[in-house]
């Protein structure tokens, strides 16, 4: 069972929900900004290969991005969190403990307008939804990402993504 299996209700594009779309773009920013978009990655046909680029590592079964691309973006993420005085959360999904929430004026302060607008503009979803379920869904995607305690390698991301 993958990483994004499961689904909630709402408007699914290439069989994810815009939140999902929204977590994995979150996580694979760099790699996909400007790259054709999310909606033409992971569900009209275009080979993700092509989309995220030959130094992207590859594609996943489903249409999902490699594990080195998407290990990178955690690992940018988390800096994210450090940087703007949210560390303690961040590294609480990470560590094996409970994980602490996020409230999604804090992941707005934390992720910048950029990020923000192009992830609205990716999944279609307003502000208010995109910042409400990412703040909710974050903490336990990190946590599934990070089983051990720590960010995982390339090929770890790859394994628990497919």
């Amino acid at each position: 069972m993958g990483l994004f299996d499961s689904q909630r209700g709402g408007r699914h594009v290439g069989g994810m929900s815009p939140i999902q779309m929204g977590m994995l773009g979150l996580l694979a920013y760099k790699a996909l900004k400007g790259k054709g978009g999310l909606a033409g990655i992971f569900g009209s046909g275009q080979s993700p290969d092509t989309a995220a680029g030959p130094s992207s590592g590859g594609a996943l079964p489903g249409g999902a991005l490699s594990g080195g691309v998407l290990g990178s973006g955690l690992k940018d993420l988390l800096d994210r969190f450090r940087q703007s005085g949210h560390e303690d959360k961040a590294q609480s999904w990470v560590s094996t403990g409970s994980n602490k929430p996020i409230a999604p004026q804090e992941l707005e302060h934390t992720l910048g307008e950029e990020r923000i607008q192009w992830l609205m503009e990716q999944t279609g979803l307003p502000r208010e939804e995109l910042l409400a379920g990412l703040s909710k869904e974050l903490p336990d995607t990190v946590d599934k990402l990070t089983p051990d305690g720590r960010v995982p390698t390339d090929d770890e991301s790859s394994t628990r993504l497919s």
